[in-house]
């Protein structure tokens, strides 16, 4: 079955505050960037650790107020990877995880995914002390991921998709 894309004219977002039973959304940035190997261009995704049990991941968080979800993607991946660069406002696709709240909670999450071109990559941001971060192929960032529909998403990404 053909995965699809799809693309909104997307207006910032305004938040209303729920209850702990509403769904809950993340947005995630796909960091990529384009190298030459062996006189070919190759992608790489940038992918973080998570804070506490060191999994590779995309950076991702919750939506914020005023912003579209490509640009709260893109917020999350400068505060988490410190890297800037330009936001597609495309999603890629989505994934499930299940949140880490306490020893007796966990909130099913899902997350949209944003593709972002970096074009900077800081030695200085935000969450610099806690994640490390790590360019990787296409390969083995979706060996490296735990969720199953994040390994198949990362794996099928190509720059085609974005045209």
């Amino acid at each position: 079955m053909a995965e699809k894309t799809f693309t909104a004219d997307q207006p910032p977002l305004r938040l209303r505050s729920g209850s702990k039973r509403d769904p809950r959304t993340q947005f995630a940035g796909l960091p990529y960037r384009t190298v030459k190997k062996g006189g070919e261009k190759v992608v790489e995704v940038l992918l973080v650790t998570s804070r506490y049990s060191q999994r590779w991941i995309l950076p991702k968080g919750w939506p914020m107020d005023g912003m579209t979800p490509a640009e709260a993607a893109a917020q999350e991946v400068w505060e988490e990877a410190g890297a800037r660069g330009d936001v597609h406002d495309i999603c890629l696709g989505l994934y499930t995880y299940d949140k880490w709240m306490s020893e007796a909670e966990t909130l099913p999450i899902i997350v949209a995914v944003f593709p972002i071109r970096v074009r900077e990559l800081a030695e200085d941001y935000p969450e610099v002390g806690q994640r490390r971060r790590k360019w990787m192929s296409l390969k083995k960032a979706a060996n490296k991921v735990e969720e199953r529909d994040l390994k198949q998403l990362i794996r099928s990404f190509s720059l085609e998709r974005l045209r």
